[in-house]
């Protein structure tokens, strides 16, 4: 089980660092929405990789059986190292490659905001902007929440596929 665990995880932390180099590279002049859709995608395409893991388990080290608790358990592990290798790439990239990323995006933020509240209540948003901003803005807080999102849909995905792939 620990082989597979660990197999499927750095493939999915592969894939979503790949994923992560081609959208640098290749689509880094779309809108922080469109790179937003992308990032959720290649979150979702990386954590494939606990379906696969799981039914691997099952069909090849387990003479074609997993229970629902191991088979969860397998998921959750994989997005675990997938959802880490995430958190330490954002890091990388909002703390070293690009700075000022953080500024730039919440720009982009106030300034829709701007157009689209009335006074009172861009106000009341642009103050609760700014402590995100300020939380955000802290390496291990930004590594944690990012880590952290993809481990969500990562758990989600696991219970899933724990639920599909289980045979007893």
């Amino acid at each position: 089980m620990k082989k597979t665990i660990i197999r499927f995880g750095l493939y999915g932390a592969i894939t979503i660092w790949i994923l992560f180099l081609i959208s640098l590279f290749l689509l880094d002049n779309l809108s922080f929405t469109a790179q937003e859709i992308i990032g959720y995608v290649s979150m979702i395409l990386s954590l494939g990789f606990v379906y696969f893991g799981i039914r691997h388990f099952r069909d090849t080290e387990n003479e074609g059986k997993v229970s629902f608790k191991n088979a969860l358990i397998i998921g959750i592990l994989i997005s675990l190292i997938t959802a880490l290798a995430f958190g330490i790439l954002d890091t990388i990239y909002s703390q070293i490659l690009n700075p000022d990323f953080m500024v730039d995006y919440y720009d982009t933020i106030v300034e829709g905001l701007r157009n689209t509240l009335p006074p009172d209540e861009f106000e009341k948003r642009l103050a609760e902007l700014n402590a995100e901003k300020e939380m955000f803005s802290n390496p291990l807080i930004s590594f944690a929440f990012m880590a952290m999102t993809v481990f969500v849909i990562g758990s989600i995905i696991s219970l899933i596929s724990a639920l599909v792939l289980q045979r007893k």
